[in-house]
């Protein structure tokens, strides 16, 4: 798709089209989303996706989670005039950060943190990250803002498969996504 082109109808989630597949193997993700960034009306559409399920609520702060996740968490923060938070991987913050534990959608494990000194008790936040499939790097990221005493206002990514860990949130926060009901199998098979 010409990343240029602006479709006569812009339907909910027409944007997923210029995300491109993986060709390098399966060390890596199944799609890649970055070239849907790339276009200024898909991110624009994409972002007002995700936020629409949150209009009218209390979100005081948007965080992000690395690395892709900076990119929608920025945009979001900035299109509802917040400020943002980055959820890093271990060893990337030089102040005092608490730590969490997580296996990734491949299976590795990893730590991600977050400094101490953003997330005070009871500050509503919007998680965001680029796609939730095994749903463990989100619930870490979950884990340190509540352990903060933070509150998740929600969760919102690009898609959130229907996975053990995918459902285990939407059963539990409010979440939102940008994949049509419709395309939701195909995305879960990985097709």
């Amino acid at each position: 798709m010409d990343l240029c082109h602006v479709p006569a109808t812009r339907e909910k989630g027409w944007y997923l089209a210029l995300m491109a597949p993986n060709v390098k193997g399966p060390n890596y993700a199944w799609l890649d989303p970055s070239r849907l960034y790339c276009h200024p009306q898909g991110l624009q559409d994409c972002v007002a996706d995700l936020l629409q399920p949150f209009q009218g609520d209390a979100i005081d702060m948007v965080a992000g989670i690395d690395a892709m996740g900076f990119i929608l968490g920025a945009a979001a923060a900035a299109t509802l005039q917040k400020g943002f938070l980055a959820i890093r991987k271990a060893g990337h913050l030089c102040v005092q950060t608490v730590a969490q534990p997580y296996s990734d959608y491949s299976g590795r494990e990893k730590v991600m943190e977050v400094r101490t000194d953003a997330i005070s008790p009871g500050l509503r936040i919007l998680l965001v990250d680029q796609w939730v499939e095994t749903g463990g790097t989100m619930r870490a990221a979950i884990e340190l803002v509540e352990r903060l005493g933070g509150i998740v206002a929600g969760v919102a990514a690009i898609c959130m498969e229907s996975s053990e860990g995918g459902k285990w949130i939407q059963e539990r926060y409010k979440c939102s996504h940008c994949v049509p009901p419709r395309l939701q199998p195909r995305f879960d098979q990985h097709q």
